[in-house]
């Protein structure tokens, strides 16, 4: 029986490495990841690599995007080296100033293109809703709409739908998930601003951890990860 293609955005972290994994069990795979000026695309980058060789999957269904008008357009501390990134607040309400202004409908853009060039039938996506940085393009109700965009910007024989299987999860949940599903957590990456070690006071960093307190777990890259 042949299994649907599936482009999965992999950003190297660890939400989309268990989203990797869990569209690994019904579709052919697709890796897409961003370089869109990060600090720390470089360790980034790694982890997607390292990633894709774990699933064994071949080079030509790996697409490296080169997106950093991203940072050219600025407004993030991600990407410009002149604001600085917070400490974790992870009670905060307001948008952070680590959000990427409407960087997840560029890189929707982007896989659509080549989901209906491959003839994929899905996209599927890392994003949370609940335990996460309150990022506007990371909501449900963001991907219903692009979604509905795709059937009106694509072929009439293409059928791409977003799938966004860990969105309701909290981390601890993802942990858990990801380790029931032999998902490798010690090659992906989550900190903001180190390539080196994890620097423990971002908000990604933050809430990683606090996942794998959730899940009772360590986190391997706190115990002799790579």
């Amino acid at each position: 029986m042949v299994r649907p293609m599936a482009v999965v955005l992999l950003s190297g972290g660890m939400d989309s490495a268990v989203t990797l994994a869990l569209a690994a069990q019904d579709h052919e795979l697709a890796l897409l990841h961003s370089d869109y000026g990060q600090r720390t695309e470089a360790r980034e980058l790694r982890a997607f690599h390292d990633i894709a060789e774990y699933y064994g999957v071949q080079a030509e269904r790996r697409l490296v995007l080169d997106q950093r008008h991203l940072a050219v357009i600025g407004g993030s501390a991600l990407t410009d080296e002149n604001i600085a990134v917070p400490e974790a607040n992870l009670e905060a309400t307001a948008i952070p100033i680590t959000y990427i202004p409407f960087r997840n409908a560029n890189l929707l853009a982007a896989a659509t293109s080549w989901a209906e060039v491959l003839g994929a039938q899905a996209i599927f996506v890392g994003a949370l809703e609940e335990d996460s940085s309150g990022y506007p393009d990371c909501r449900r109700e963001f991907f219903d709409a692009f979604e509905r965009t795709i059937d009106v910007g694509t072929r009439p024989e293409s059928r791409i739908k977003i799938v966004t299987p860990v969105i309701e999860l909290r981390k601890g949940a993802i942990v858990q998930l990801g380790i029931k599903l032999g998902v490798p957590l010690h090659l992906t990456w989550s900190c903001y601003q180190n390539e080196d070690a994890p620097c423990g006071v971002c908000d990604s960093c933050a809430l990683r951890a606090r996942g794998f307190d959730e899940a009772g777990v360590k986190d391997p890259l706190l115990v002799g990860g790579p």
